[in-house]
């Protein structure tokens, strides 16, 4: 299954040994299905879930009625039992649960080779001024220019992350909560999504 949330915070909890478990405290729903989208009609199939809801206005209309709409694409068979209108809340996941989780990670601007790549740089010795984080060579001799795809300075950050195999540690269904043993991408209040694997 699948859920919207957001990011809270990092933390730890301590397991029936004593060990620290790193967690990621994630405030996931509750969501609305808005839209089943078919084959027939769409051309795909798809489950179109909202997440929160806006405070109700005159303006408000009736497809912004939530925050943040996403789709599930090829949902299987057996979820073809929900309506329009059906709530998906944490109680679709257990402790113990793999899930794997989607998120924009945090923009850190424009970086060097050094902190985007992970280059060593040049060693700090004698006649090495003002070049330690310097990238050196990196066109051709023959060709005379550099080729696309080089590993040089830009901007870093600020990109789709999933990450895999992470394991509920604890659930709060009455607060919508879960935590997630490790780390997950973005800053707090990171929209994020959440799938069973």
């Amino acid at each position: 299954m699948f859920i919207l949330g957001k990011k809270i915070k990092m933390s730890q909890i301590f397991d029936e040994n004593g060990a620290v478990i790193p967690i990621t405290l994630i405030e996931a729903g509750p969501c609305f299905i808005t839209q089943i989208k078919g084959k027939e009609k769409d051309g795909y199939n798809a489950l179109q879930i909202g997440f929160e809801k806006k405070k109700k206005t005159k303006k408000t209309e009736k497809d912004k009625e939530f925050h943040y709409l996403r789709e599930i694409r090829d949902y299987n068979n057996k979820d073809q039992d929900l309506k329009i209108g059906d709530k998906i809340d944490v109680s679709i996941f257990k402790e113990g649960d793999k899930v794997k989780v989607s998120g924009i990670s945090k923009g850190k601007g424009f970086q060097g080779g050094v902190k985007r790549w992970g280059f060593a740089g040049k060693s700090a010795t004698h006649g090495v001024k003002h070049e330690h984080r310097t990238l050196g060579s990196v066109g051709s001799t023959d060709a005379a220019r550099v080729f696309k795809g080089k590993k040089m300075p830009g901007r870093m950050g600020f990109e789709r992350i999933t990450k895999k195999n992470l394991k509920i540690a604890k659930i709060d269904i009455e607060n919508n909560l879960i935590a997630v043993k490790g780390a997950v991408p973005g800053r707090q209040g990171t929209l994020l999504e959440i799938k069973s694997q």
